[in-house]
């Protein structure tokens, strides 16, 4: 494991903001980080990062203590914040060089990371520029460059899409996704339940300073997977055909737009098989089937009750 994480504790006065906390990182994932806000992500990363102390139980990043081996970790970690924190008034090279050097880097190394960093994020041909003159996405890209720059063995990478455009969020998904493949492990939180789906490996469902679901996007839904969808698309639809499917068992609704007959069963139950044939015996034909299981997007608000951005 890269990261293991046990029985993290964390208080701010009488306010428990990590409750018993527990999850870990495979080396070589993708690993998100979902929970309404204030659900303690933030303070989970934050502790990760080595800038919050903690009041009790165990953080371990490659087997060593965070909080004993502060310095040793940190040089292994690359952090994508959530705010923005770049210099404006610093060219892109500038921004560079300079977190480049913080983390040990001089000479010719530093110059040979900082053009693979640009060419990385898509930048090459604005190093000279400053970033106040960047794009929302723009800066995004820059600020995951000056992450990268080490080769860190961690990314940890905190809602790096927010406030940015169509196109620089596709760029920077493919990014984390070669930035994998290059031998990264990362964690990523995010607002859109669509990046989630689209890039991580394991998830883990926070909220009230615990985490309350873990394990891949198929272990998730099937937490709540007790129902399952049908959209039958029919050549006709009537009365008869409805009722008849409502009385069948496994079957808890069934309703139609149009030609569009949308049966609400038990996973589990045989009435497949009735349903077709009582539409048969409707002289209506099939011109389409489809199921549909339960989403992330449904296990995250069957779990916390909330929304993503509540």
């Amino acid at each position: 494991m890269i990261v293991e994480v046990k029985n993290l504790i964390k208080r701010y006065q009488d306010f428990v903001a990590l409750d018993h906390i527990g999850f870990t990182v495979k080396e070589g994932e993708i690993f998100g980080l979902l929970g309404p806000n204030g659900a303690g992500k933030t303070t989970t990363i934050s502790i990760l990062s080595g800038f919050t102390k903690y009041d009790g139980g165990e953080v371990k990043f490659l087997g060593k203590e965070v909080r004993r081996h502060e310095m040793e970790v940190k040089r292994e970690l690359g952090i994508v914040p959530q705010d923005i924190a770049l210099f404006e008034d610093l060219t892109a090279w500038e921004n560079l060089d300079y977190f480049g050097r913080l983390y040990g880097l001089r000479g010719k190394l530093l110059n040979a990371r900082i053009k693979e960093a640009l060419e990385f994020t898509g930048l090459s041909d604005r190093k000279k520029d400053r970033p106040k003159k960047f794009s929302g996405g723009m800066k995004r890209r820059l600020n995951i460059a000056c992450a990268i720059l080490h080769h860190p063995k961690l990314i940890i990478m905190d809602e790096p899409t927010v406030g940015i455009d169509p196109q620089s969020r596709n760029h920077i998904l493919q990014s984390i996704k070669e930035l994998n493949r290059m031998g990264s492990s990362i964690i990523y939180t995010s607002h859109y339940m669509e990046e989630v789906r689209e890039i991580c490996t394991r998830i883990a469902i926070v909220d009230h300073g615990r985490v309350i679901a873990n394990g891949t996007q198929s272990e998730l839904t099937s937490l709540i997977a007790t129902e399952e969808k049908v959209i039958i698309e029919l050549s006709s639809v009537n009365y008869t055909m409805i009722e008849g499917i409502k009385r069948v068992h496994g079957v808890r609704e069934c309703a139609a737009q149009g030609n569009r007959l949308e049966v609400i069963g038990k996973i589990g139950e045989k009435y497949l098989s009735k349903v077709i044939q009582i539409v048969s015996e409707s002289d209506a034909e099939i011109v389409s089937m489809q199921m549909e299981k339960p989403s992330l997007e449904s296990v995250f608000l069957t779990l916390t009750g909330r929304s993503l951005r509540d």
